[in-house]
């Protein structure tokens, strides 16, 4: 099927400050075939053929939004005004000892289609019992990233397993989905982690040729508790290790000094930057400004639904830009196009799927978002000299205004409305499943 997207303003993310307005993309089954302004591709043969025109006069035309670093779940607003170490002793890791395969799997539905509703076309997610997860992702239709948590240090056997992430890897969930759907492997934690877990997790990857994710340098604490432990700080350790690499991405990243920026750089590892779980959390604030200015693909994640309280990725930019100008007292940084192309082509650049996703061009894959700019908080809208649609997109828009979601050219979201869940359904599901998790959780014996 053809499909037209007509007289959009078009941000294609194809280069600093590119912009069709109005513009038209043109998609042909999966893939983009044209992006232009409107009377070339009305000139277009095959846009003047197609089986379908949307027009999108007054709304905003973007690549989809990549989520770098998401955990599934169910535990929002019941971890509140707690330090990182003590939330997760007391609230995140008995929940992981309480969950069961049917409860995780209704966790990634219900965070998987809240994304999709608020714009977000690709997650990598931090999860657990994930071939229930791969059902979700391939049901609703968003591309995903499946990483199992592996944790493997005294104490930590209720997480997954190198075994398990390999049973994973195995089942080959992008066989089905044309790679829309794909396992890396997880690596909870330095200190959750054992050396052995990180070298099996090296050897995973080279055999399957794939990615591996983790978390590093979150907290001050973290730091120093890794030079107590290891002698060397944080991403020091995990390239002594051997899973530093460009297709290693690293979560939060907020307390690296020059020489582990260097390091990243070097070794082509990317970080996802995860701007409202660090402020939540009080870690800080992440060095993006020096991380981007080093090479380093720096994405935007939203962290798990219990340390941000939503997926919104939209609102995420606003934060990404803020705390950088507030931590740096240096106005000029967060820029809305370095923004917007950390939610786009460099997080598609970080999960290495910057060849087929990312930007709005000819032989992409047909992953694509329109925002309306109908309301007052986006208005006024301005043209030429005084184009304002970027700065809209990152400080004022949400996603309650996404209006049209697109997948591998499938269309997921249709004026505001789902076409592949019902979103009641979902939340009676999750609410059901919570009220078993929590009292799976409370039932579990004091340690």
């Amino acid at each position: 099927m053809r499909t037209l997207l007509r007289g959009g303003i078009v941000l294609p993310m194809t280069g600093r400050a590119v912009v069709f307005d109005p513009g038209s993309v043109l998609i042909d089954g999966t893939d983009i075939v044209a992006v232009g302004p409107v009377a070339e591709l009305d000139a277009d043969p095959r846009g003047a053929d197609a089986d379908e025109v949307v027009n999108l006069g007054g709304h905003a035309v973007l690549p989809g939004l990549h989520n770098c670093h998401l955990h599934s779940g169910l535990l929002r607003g019941t971890a509140e005004s707690m330090s990182l170490w003590d939330w997760l002793k007391t609230y995140v890791d008995p929940a992981h000892r309480a969950l069961t395969p049917e409860i995780a799997a209704v966790a990634s539905r219900h965070c998987y289609a809240e994304g999709v509703l608020a714009g977000t076309t690709s997650v990598m997610d931090m999860w657990r019992f994930m071939e229930g997860s791969a059902a979700a992702a391939a049901a609703i239709g968003i591309r995903a990233t499946l990483v199992p948590y592996v944790a493997d240090a005294p104490g930590y056997d209720y997480f997954e397993s190198i075994e398990s992430n390999r049973k994973l890897l195995e089942t080959r969930p992008d066989a089905s989905t044309d790679g829309r759907v794909r396992a890396w492997i997880g690596l909870e934690h330095l200190f959750y982690c054992t050396p052995a877990a990180f070298r099996a997790a090296a050897g995973l990857a080279e055999e399957f040729v794939t990615g591996i994710h983790t978390h590093s340098s979150e907290t001050i604490w973290e730091v120093q508790e890794s030079l107590a432990r290891f002698g060397a700080r944080p991403i020091e350790e995990m390239f002594r290790r051997g899973i530093l690499g460009p297709r290693t991405v690293i979560a939060h990243c907020v307390w690296l000094d020059d020489r582990e920026i260097e390091l990243l750089a070097q070794t082509g590892t990317s970080v996802a930057h995860c701007p409202c779980s660090n402020m939540k959390l009080s870690s800080g604030p992440a060095r993006v400004g020096a991380m981007r200015a080093a090479g380093v693909a720096v994405g935007l994640g939203s962290d798990g639904e219990k340390e941000n309280n939503n997926l919104d990725l939209l609102e995420e930019m606003k934060f990404a830009s803020l705390l950088q100008k507030v931590s740096t007292l240096d106005p000029t940084t967060g820029d809305p196009w370095d923004i917007l192309a950390m939610a786009t082509i460099d997080g598609a650049r970080a999960l290495g799927l910057d060849d087929r996703t990312g930007s709005l061009a000819p032989g992409k894959r047909a992953d694509i978002v329109t925002v309306s700019l109908a309301g007052l908080h986006t208005t006024p809208v301005l043209h030429g000299a005084d184009f304002n649609v970027a700065a809209h997109l990152v400080f004022s828009a949400c996603g309650h205004d996404v209006r049209d979601v697109w997948v591998d050219g499938r269309r997921l979201v249709a004026g505001g409305r789902p076409l592949t869940f019902d979103v009641d359904a979902v939340r009676a599901e999750s609410q059901a499943a919570a009220e078993d998790l929590f009292a799976r959780r409370a039932a579990l014996p004091a340690e």
